[in-house]
């Protein structure tokens, strides 16, 4: 089966990528991934998500915690949480290869109801699992379907809600169907991070961060944290911050140009700031980011 998924993803990431190797597809939160040589460290606040990795391997690292896996192994993120990453191996012949699929939580609440299956009380947002035969056929035939555009309206959302399902029924379920409890804190703090994401350059006011969850603002702050890793502070800035570089990297912004627009008042904190996050202040790791593109074209 991975086989015939690599066959299925390969040409589609080497005709749809960009120059970061990214492959959005015409299904919502469907993603194909590509690289021909290992990467930079790569520093994101991820949604919930399930990777399948088909050829190549990749490490992530959340917090203290690292996970080294490859093809025929799957990650799931199941919360808003800061990781860095690593393509580990690949190269021409065989590239780094995977799939990304977005989580849906209303898709989850549907299907766990229907499953009657109960959430785990606990569990780690990062972990890493062998791809289950059923949800690499569900996604093989999800990719198929990007060459049927007439047919994807009629059944896309069928055969996403198919993965979903085999993802919940199978070793990864417990923890996914955490995001699906309705008035869940996961769920309350997921519309927190959502209005965060949406007005990152602007003034953070946790008052209504906690109102948009339904909590007190000490009991927001501690949920915030429990599930994300991080206070609403630290999130924000680390999201104005991957914003920045990305801004940097792929719209060649300046320095004072990219720290202005996602909302720092002083170049000088923000360059301070940037080089604790990434190792380095910003210009520096622009010439060092181009200097790789450089190499590797």
């Amino acid at each position: 089966m991975t086989n015939d998924l690599i066959k299925a993803v390969r040409p589609y990431a080497e005709a749809h990528s960009d120059r970061n190797g990214i492959a959005p597809t015409a299904v919502p939160g469907l993603t194909a991934i590509r690289a021909t040589m290992p990467s930079a460290l790569q520093y994101a606040i991820s949604r919930p998500l399930v990777a399948l990795v088909l050829q190549g391997s990749k490490r992530v690292t959340m917090g203290n915690r690292t996970f080294d896996f490859g093809a025929g192994e799957s990650l799931l993120i199941t919360a808003d949480v800061p990781t860095v990453s690593q393509i580990t191996r690949a190269n021409v012949n065989q590239p780094y290869l995977s799939l990304v699929l977005e989580l849906d939580p209303a898709v989850i609440e549907h299907l766990a109801a229907e499953m009657r299956a109960s959430p785990a009380a606990r569990s780690t947002p990062v972990s890493v699992e062998p791809t289950e035969s059923e949800v690499a056929d569900a996604a093989l035939r999800l990719v198929r379907l990007l060459d049927r555009p007439s047919a994807l309206p009629v059944l896309q959302a069928q055969l996403v809600r198919e993965m979903h399902y085999w993802l919940l029924a199978g070793q990864h379920g417990s923890a996914i169907r955490r995001l699906g409890v309705a008035e869940s804190h996961a769920q309350r703090i997921s519309r927190a991070v959502a209005l965060i994401r949406s007005e990152f350059a602007e003034p953070l006011k946790v008052e209504r961060l906690a109102d948009v969850a339904g909590m007190s603002p000490s009991a927001f702050h501690e949920h915030f944290r429990s599930i994300t890793s991080l206070t609403p502070l630290q999130f924000q800035k680390q999201l104005r911050l991957i914003e920045a570089r990305r801004m940097m990297l792929s719209e060649g912004a300046t320095v004072s140009g990219a720290a202005y627009a996602v909302g720092y008042e002083s170049v000088s904190q923000f360059t301070r700031e940037y080089g604790r996050m990434f190792g380095s202040p910003p210009a520096r790791d622009m010439k060092a980011a181009k200097d790789r593109i450089l190499a590797a074209a």
